[in-house]
């Protein structure tokens, strides 16, 4: 290579090394982020138009699966007046009609104030009178709302209002809206822009009046607020008039008592009434002076002295049969609309289909028929009117809750929910919770124990005194525990100790009781409190331990209670009817020896008068099998009688609103005698219901076992010696397994010190277990190692602790 090619290719490299200059760099920086830009623009584009596509496509599926309303049904439905519902018994006879609390005078088009009429076209459509019922670009938000770009709901027409007030709701779905806008179409097509705008005027809610009572229509408005025909409304009394549909409640002068708002709270209504003044000037219908001047205007002035209702006349019934009714009405809605899943979980839909829920059956002419039975309703009634005042005996007074329930079904045919409505509105059998106290012994304990075939009916549990792991001894009224005892007297005399081991088996088998209770919706907040067999930390209402007692002696079949059996449409279409859902929850043969041991509690007369109560007050109720049992939690606030026959089960409850101590006797003796009230007063009008008797199912596994130990005989090393147990033989009825043959821990709980007192106490001084005296009675064995019962008094049951 020459010198001169040399120096060309040196000065070639040079060339291509040398560094690019800031102004070249800053260029080429720029051409790239514009390039980006640009592809970003595209995509971006590209990506909204494929959205909106996806939007219209989806909003246009929604219209496709929309069936166009009939023309002539459409107009009945949209100038449908409210037309009164009702509430019955079981037989059909009226129990009070619903309360629409919504006052509604339809006028002709004639009879309202042109003012309003031009203040509502201003506020709410101002285009009323050109388009064809929808706004097309409120379809178009439609669609891009599908996709997130924007809102869904908004821009509805008069028309469209109208249809959404009276036909479909205002739950924001797309469905709702779909056929909403097709149902607007149809009806412009039929009726003309004044019979729409008259109709809306007279369907449209206005708020209060001063009495306090929902107003609808233009003429209820007008008359309701400022006492005058809506024909002779002024031009700010229609503005104000007019605001009021936008929110109702909140811009009312009055409260729902009837009295007027604060200022405060008043100034919500009459800026908005400023708003439609402006509507209105912007609209052409008023002059800018004309403006002026009625937005100077007090109208504060015109609106008419507060003059409240007298008060409320439905009672307990009512209310709780509305309850469910409206449960009911707002799943049938959500199934006609088919509202999916998704859409329930937007808080605004669920709002608005229980608000429609409300409004279709205070409006809609429904008929909800009730499970309750009148003569059996009123019967009960009657009792707690005339001998409510047994419970006193001893206390200054006392309330009191009580619930029948249908054994195959979980119909309640009749409740008391409190003394007195008038005086107390809080009902004590639906909505008071209290602690079961030894009621829930027989179904969180010795039924569910039963059930895992821990425990037969003639078991020994321990009742050696023994003490919580805090330390505090677990008492019995005054005693700390006397022995051991067999599974009956456990029941009978509801002693704490036996149940309090009979859960801690079941903890440390590692059964899972919440299991149990969850499927009585029985709902137990801490299952590891060591109380909790006793009633500690545990609080229900009466409705609920009643249907728990139903599933214990129906079976085991939990039949969950309802209130309402159907409801029907003027028209007699039956639009929600009642289905029994039976859920097992223990089985036949456990439900059937609880049975029977149960019965006993109510014979024997250890924690209840209520059998020889009754007897004398009528000796014929007397042949009644009944089960059952008794409760009193610490310090006497709460007591507690479950009854059941084999068609019905009763629960009562008895006790203070401010949860104060009763009388020591209030549930041995008071409750009791109230009770004997009711059962007596009821068989009197239906003995029928009580008919039947308990038996034992043919899948109990009956085991002949020792009295003493309530295991079959067998060996058993005691002291170092191989000792043979035998004597006195009794029948055990096991739900499953059947009784094992005895150990030396034969008892339910106890301690090792406990067991060697225990057969101490079998033995006797050189006996061997076959020769204690005691053996061939254990029952009165049981009995008499037991210091306290609650023949003694309510207190002795001290369940909480």
């Amino acid at each position: 290579m020459t010198s001169k090619e040399e120096n060309k290719v040196a000065k070639n490299e040079e060339k291509e090394t040398f560094p690019l200059s800031p102004k070249e760099i800053g260029g080429i920086v720029l051409r790239t982020f514009k390039l980006l830009l640009d592809f970003a623009g595209v995509l971006i584009f590209l990506v909204a138009l494929f959205g909106i596509g996806v939007g219209l496509g989806y909003v246009g599926s929604l219209f496709d699966n929309v069936t166009v309303p009939d023309t002539t049904q459409l107009v009945q439905e949209v100038s449908e007046v409210s037309r009164i519902s009702k509430v019955v018994y079981s037989n059909g006879s009226l129990i009070s009609e619903i309360n629409s609390d919504l006052l509604r005078t339809p006028v002709e088009g004639t009879a309202i104030s042109d003012y309003l009429k031009q203040a509502v076209i201003a506020t709410e459509d101002e285009t009323f009178e050109s388009h064809n019922g929808v706004v097309p670009k409120a379809v178009i938000r439609a669609a891009l709302g599908s996709i997130g770009l924007g809102s869904s709901s908004g821009g509805s027409t008069l028309t469209q209002q109208l249809i959404k007030q009276q036909i479909v709701g205002d739950a924001p779905t797309f469905t709702r809206k779909a056929n909403e806008i097709v149902s607007a179409l149809a009806l412009e097509r039929v009726m003309s822009k004044e019979e729409i705008l008259t109709t809306y005027l007279n369907v449209s809610p206005f708020g209060r009046n001063n009495q306090g009572r929902n107003i609808a229509g233009a003429e209820e408005a007008a008359q309701g607020i400022f006492g005058r025909p809506a024909k002779d409304l002024t031009v700010p009394q229609a503005a104000f008039i007019a605001g009021l549909p936008q929110s109702p409640i909140v811009y009312s002068p009055y409260h729902s008592d009837g009295s007027f708002k604060a200022d405060e709270d008043m100034a919500f209504g009459i800026e908005r009434q400023k708003d439609v003044l402006y509507n209105m000037y912007r609209a052409g219908y008023l002059s800018q002076a004309d403006y002026e001047t009625y937005k100077a205007y007090d109208i504060k002035q015109d609106f008419i002295a507060p003059n409240p209702v007298t008060g409320d006349t439905k009672d307990y019934l009512y209310y709780e049969v509305m309850e469910e009714a409206e449960q009911a009405m707002y799943q049938y809605l959500v199934k006609r609309d088919q509202v999916s899943e998704n859409d329930l979980k937007n808080d605004a839909t669920k709002e608005a289909y229980t608000e429609l829920a409300k409004k279709e059956l205070s409006q809609g002419g429904y008929t909800v028929f009730s499970t309750v039975d009148k003569g059996i309703y009123e019967t009960m009634q009657s009792v707690v009117a005339n001998y409510g005042h047994v419970l006193d005996s001893g206390n200054t007074y006392v309330e009191t809750g009580s619930v029948l329930i249908d054994n195959t079904t979980g119909a309640i045919l009749g409740f008391i929910g409190g003394r007195d409505y008038a005086s107390n509105q809080n009902n004590h059998a639906f909505d008071t919770e209290r602690s079961p106290a030894s009621t829930i012994k027989p179904l969180l304990a010795y039924g569910i124990a039963m059930d895992q075939g821990l425990i037969g009916s003639a078991s020994i549990l321990s009742n050696y005194p023994t003490n919580f792991s805090s330390g505090a001894p677990i008492m019995y009224g005054t005693s700390r525990g006397t022995g051991m005892m067999n599974l009956q007297t456990a029941i009978d005399q509801s002693v704490n100790i036996p149940a309090f081991w009979t859960y801690k088996m079941l903890r440390n088998a590692g059964v899972d009781a919440k299991a149990y209770m969850d499927k009585m919706n029985y709902h137990i907040p801490l299952y590891d409190i060591e109380s909790v067999p006793l009633g500690g930390g545990v609080e229900i209402s009466v409705l609920t331990n009643t249907n728990a007692y139903q599933a214990l002696v129906s079976g085991g079949v939990y039949h969950k209670h309802y209130i309402v059996e159907k409801i029907t449409a003027p028209d007699g279409t039956v639009v929600y009817q009642h289905e029994v859902k039976p859920v097992q929850v223990y089985s036949k043969a456990t439900s059937s020896i609880m049975t029977q041991l149960l019965r006993q509690v109510v014979n024997s007369g250890f924690t209840t008068t209520f059998r020889s109560r009754l007897g004398g007050l009528n000796p014929q109720a007397t042949g009644v099998d009944f089960v059952g049992k008794t409760g009193t939690s610490n310090d006497v606030n709460d007591v507690w009688l479950m009854l059941a026959s084999p068609k019905v089960t009763l629960g009562t409850w008895a006790g203070n609103d401010d949860n104060s101590q009763m009388y020591v006797w209030t549930g041995y003796h008071n409750n009791s005698q109230y009770v004997a009230h009711i059962v007596d007063a009821l068989y009197r009008i239906n003995p029928s219901m009580f008919e039947g008797r308990f038996e034992l199912d043919s899948s109990v596994i009956a085991s002949s076992v020792v009295a003493s130990t309530g295991q079959k005989p067998g060996t058993v090393q005691v002291n170092g010696r191989q000792v043979q147990v035998s004597g006195a033989m009794t029948t055990s009825y096991w739900a499953k397994n059947g009784a094992p043959v005895t150990t030396y821990k034969f008892m339910v709980g106890g301690t090792d010190s406990d067991y060697a007192q225990a057969w101490n106490s079998l033995f006797g001084t050189g006996q061997t277990p076959s020769q204690t005296p005691n053996d061939n009675n254990s029952t009165n064995q049981n009995s008499t190692n037991t210091s306290s019962s609650e023949n003694t008094g309510a207190s002795s049951e001290n369940s909480n602790d």
